[in-house]
């Protein structure tokens, strides 16, 4: 009798991912992380130094435009360590989401030719993206350790033990969001389109450019169901010392995070079954 060492499966659950397979394939995981990150700066004249520009500049820009132009208040922070601390958090978040929600329409030329766990793709991707949050953040302790040596009033707390945490749901909402928009582009292309814009209109629902100290009471609870409020304001009070840090807020957040993600992981194996004769 002949004995095999894996044997597929059709799927028929709506909940029907195997972790444990997913582990089995992390050698996989670690082959594509390393393939999309050499593949962002292969060919380029800087190299990993667009890394390090991108939050540069769009810190610079908002500087110049909401703190010397529109004189938005940053909480006695100083606005470029303000600004690039509200960056590099929303960069990776961004960054996850962009990245996964083209996970079956970028890569069915391999998932038509040989059989691995989908899931395995978005997940690569969300680590690329954590090396890239590891860069910029150290260019953002870079800047942090300058302005501390200047004297300027930064409070830093045990909050910043909650790092990995924040990291931990960041990757889990930017994966669960990818993989539904992923999911529905199958048949709806137009989302494609509607992410990127989409995204941009988010940041400047979070308290990235502004201190959520900025936005009035009665609006606070709208703030509170954006997920990405909590996560911001708990990375700049952690080592900025200013920041509205709320345990409700922090649960809610989390809360939210762990659905999309569970929505997102049965829509994705779902979808995964067919969406071969659909792309």
């Amino acid at each position: 009798m002949d004995s095999w060492s894996t044997e597929i499966k059709p799927k028929t659950g709506w909940f029907d991912v195997n972790l444990a397979e997913v582990w089995r394939y992390r050698d996989l995981i670690w082959l594509f992380v390393n393939r999309d990150f050499v593949s962002q700066y292969k060919q380029t004249v800087l190299g990993p130094l667009w890394f390090l520009l991108q939050p540069l500049f769009s810190t610079i820009i908002f500087t110049v435009i909401f703190s010397n132009v529109a004189h938005i208040p940053t909480d006695n922070v100083p606005p470029f360590l303000f600004y690039m601390a509200g960056t590099v958090v929303w960069g990776y978040f961004s960054n996850c989401v962009n990245a996964t929600s083209n996970t079956f329409v970028a890569n069915a030329y391999i998932f038509g030719k040989v059989y691995f766990p989908r899931l395995v793709m978005p997940l690569s991707n969300v680590i690329t993206r954590l090396a890239m949050f590891g860069i910029q953040f150290a260019l953002f302790l870079a800047f942090y350790g300058y302005f501390i040596a200047k004297g300027a009033p930064l409070h830093p707390n045990l909050y910043v033990l909650a790092l990995p945490l924040l990291l931990l749901q960041m990757a889990f909402m930017g994966l669960g969001f990818g993989i539904l928009v992923s999911s529905l582009t199958t048949k709806y292309r137009d989302l494609a389109f509607l992410v990127s814009f989409g995204i941009q209109l988010w940041m400047y629902a979070t308290p990235v450019v502004y201190p959520l100290s900025q936005v009035p009471q009665k609006y606070r609870f709208l703030m509170d169901l954006n997920p990405m409020t909590a996560v911001v304001e708990t990375f700049r009070y952690s080592f900025l010392g200013r920041g509205t840090v709320s345990g409700t807020s922090m649960c809610l957040s989390w809360a939210i995070t762990l659905c999309v993600l569970g929505l997102g992981i049965v829509l994705f194996s779902r979808v995964e079954k067919t969406f071969m004769d659909t792309v």
